[in-house]
């Protein structure tokens, strides 16, 4: 036997271990691992991936990406939810190509959760990058997860804040539940799924602040930290909507971080003080949080300490709560509006635009005017110019009914053409100036009610007679898109032979969609439908509609929204929804639908606790409604219509647990001796 020196001994060991854990330091393949004294480091040295305590006890571990600075500052943590207390505990890469942290049994903490990959090649690898992700590819071009796909409470530059209009998905970010508690805590924060213009934070399911409206000025924003320019963008790209944060110098350690009181953060590291300097945060005060000074007032950031404020020409709605501190009322108007008799606009500079904006496309400042001014539910509107590349489009924004969480802002901001009757506007100009407005404006307005009525006359035939049918009297939308309605009426997409008259439905004005939905309130919500999102709405008269909202900028949308208006309009039975109207506003469009209280099949078969609402004669019932509605839209009516996606979401049941087929957008129409046809794309779930 041959005894080895005990230096030569240590030397195998120590070449061993370093064997196990991986020759490079900012990567780790198949068969290595990482314990909970060992790291990752980026190949630049900026960014470390290992475990750590947030108490810096010897009790619970998470395993997270922090700077590589004297004062550890986290950005990512991986198992959030379940804190590791095993101290044999190891990061490796599994035998189906997941990265996995398991206790000393094989237990799994936490998993990236792919599947279909099988077993790891040789080339599998979980590296950190330079800006701070930990990415597990196959090979330097196929990433299979990162974890910027997987925020928590921190946003560096390469990260996005992203909202998917077509998968109707969201990455959000989330706060530690405490200062010493990576797991996550109250606060998230997103991008707005129903206009795609603003960030909110909420608290729970409650909306806590809202981020200024993005209009052109603000698309890119950028801000000089130290010798560095910080910039903040917002894009729009292949069906999602998204903000990154970029730096002019590589080396300058920025971040926004969503704190576990809400407040989200800009902090910069300063190499001299080996300290974070914050920049920025919000909200400090109450009076900035969302909707704290009610309607028609606004929170004063100028002042010293904030404070709520009416808007000019309005007054506390209740002024004993004002004096006590309660702001919730708002403020009501001194005098009221005379719809186009008297009104005018007082311009109020550096604002945070009001909530609930209406965008009106591309227009130029005087019709955007005009606009407002003719539709007697506008309270005010802004303009901006949109640059995008070598083009100038102009945004008109405009808000029907209350302004609600609104901010007068001590730097940025942008104008808001406040409505107001003419004796109340104060510095706007001479009285004589006023009444030529005034002229001006009634004659316009009187133009565009005649042109109004014309394309009543002119279309009544193709379109049918558009109604209220609530009030039986007719209704114009004056930013409608007759081109769309020609679009529908010229339709060839029905069988040749048979010609279509276009939609025998109502088309019903967007003010009264927004007083019946409380301007798309997120408490109205229902849910997402095929092409957008549906809120519930209650019409004067006390009916009960569920409106869907067509996702602008949603090219797909637009073919299944006109497929439907077309088709339903042909269609009665007692197993379909009724479809009872439709809206063309500018971009917005919107069909409204019989309400069903009972919301979706799918929601009853597969919620645990709803399900055993479901016995077997309720279940028959409804499997005999789908079959009446297929027997009718295959045989019995007076087209024969394949729906190409029915499933448990689309089938909606009434008050009585009767079943209606819905969401004919995909739906095919065949010809009546026709029993098969081609189809050009794949539809359906």
């Amino acid at each position: 036997m041959v005894r080895l020196p005990p230096y030569v001994v240590i030397f195998l060991v120590s070449s061993l271990s370093l064997l196990q854990l991986g020759a490079s330091d900012d990567r780790l393949t198949p068969g290595e691992f990482i314990s909970l004294n060992e790291t990752l480091v980026s190949d630049a040295g900026g960014f470390v991936f290992g475990f750590f305590s947030p108490t810096n006890s010897t009790g619970d571990f998470y395993a997270g990406v922090w700077y590589n600075i004297p004062q550890r500052t986290v950005i990512w943590v991986a198992n959030r939810e379940k804190p590791i207390n095993d101290s044999s505990a190891t990061l490796r890469i599994s035998d189906d190509s997941n990265l996995v942290i398991v206790d000393s049994e094989g237990g799994i903490f936490w998993s990236s959760n792919l599947s279909g990959f099988g077993t790891p090649g040789n080339d599998t690898a979980a590296v950190l990058y330079n800006s701070g992700n930990l990415v597990l590819r196959a090979n330097s071009h196929n990433i299979l997860w990162q974890s910027f796909d997987h925020p928590t409470d921190t946003f560096v530059p390469g990260m996005k804040i992203q909202y998917n209009y077509r998968k109707h998905s969201a990455r959000y970010f989330t706060s530690w539940k405490d200062a010493n508690d990576p797991s996550p805590g109250n606060f998230s924060l997103g991008i707005n799924s129903s206009t795609s213009i603003q960030t909110l934070i909420w608290s729970g399911t409650k909306l806590y602040r809202r981020s200024q409206v993005w209009t052109g000025n603000m698309l890119t924003g950028s801000r000089a930290i130290n010798t560095s320019v910080v910039y903040l963008t917002m894009l729009e790209y292949d069906g999602e909507v998204y903000i990154t944060l970029s730096v002019s110098d590589a080396s300058l350690y920025i971040r926004y971080t969503l704190n576990y009181l809400g407040q989200i953060e800009l902090l910069s590291w300063n190499k001299t003080s080996k300290n974070w300097t914050k920049y920025s945060s919000v909200p400090n005060y109450k009076c900035e949080t969302y909707g704290w000074c009610g309607q028609f007032a606004y929170c004063d950031s100028t002042e010293s300490v904030p404070a709520c404020k009416c808007m000019e020409g309005f007054k506390p709605k209740v002024q004993s709560d004002w004096e006590n501190g309660k702001f919730s009322a708002g403020c009501i108007r001194k005098k009221a509006l005379r719809c186009g008799d008297g009104d005018g606009f007082l311009r109020v500079e550096g604002m945070k635009l009001p909530d609930h904006v209406v965008l009106l496309g591309n227009r130029n400042i005087g019709d955007c005017r005009t606009a407002c001014l003719t539709n007697c539910s506008c309270t005010a509107y802004a303009y901006s110019d949109v640059t995008t590349g070598n083009s100038t489009i102009s945004g008109c924004l405009i808000w029907v009914g209350e302004l609600i969480d609104t901010e007068m802002l001590s730097s940025g901001g942008e104008d808001l053409y406040l409505r107001l009757m003419d004796i109340s506007l104060g510095t706007s100009g001479s009285k004589t100036k006023a009444r030529r407005i005034v002229i001006i404006v009634s004659l316009s307005a009187i133009i565009v009610s005649l042109a109004c009525i014309f394309i009543l006359w002119k279309f009544s035939e193709g379109l049918g007679v558009f109604k209220d049918q609530t009030k039986g009297k007719l209704l114009c939308d004056l930013s409608s898109s007759t081109d769309f309605a020609n679009n529908i009426s010229g339709s060839n997409e029905f069988i040749e032979g048979q010609p279509h008259r276009g939609p025998e439905l109502p088309l019903i004005g967007f003010e009264n969609i927004l007083l019946a939905t409380n301007n798309f309130s997120e408490s109205n919500k229902l849910g997402k439908g095929g092409f957008g999102i549906v809120y519930k709405g209650n019409l004067p008269g006390g009916k009960e509609i569920a409106v869907k909202r067509l996702l602008r900028g949603s090219r797909q949308g637009l073919s299944e929204f006109k497929n439907e208006v077309i088709l339903i309009a042909k269609l009665q039975h007692r197993n379909l929804v009724k479809l009872l109207a439709y809206c063309i506003h500018g971009e917005e469009k919107l069909l409204v639908y019989e309400y069903m209280p009972n919301k979706s099949l799918d929601f009853l078969l597969f919620d645990p606790t709803q399900k055993t609402e479901l016995d077997w004669g309720k279940r028959f019932n409804i499997i005999k409604g789908i079959a009446r509605a297929l027997l009718y839209l295959h045989q019995d009516s007076r087209l024969r219509i394949i729906h190409r996606d029915l499933k448990a979401s689309n089938v909606l049941l009434d008050e009585e647990m009767n079943p209606k087929v819905s969401d004919f957008g995909l739906a095919k129409i065949f010809g009546g001796n026709q029993d098969e046809a081609n189809t050009d794309r794949v539809v359906g779930t």
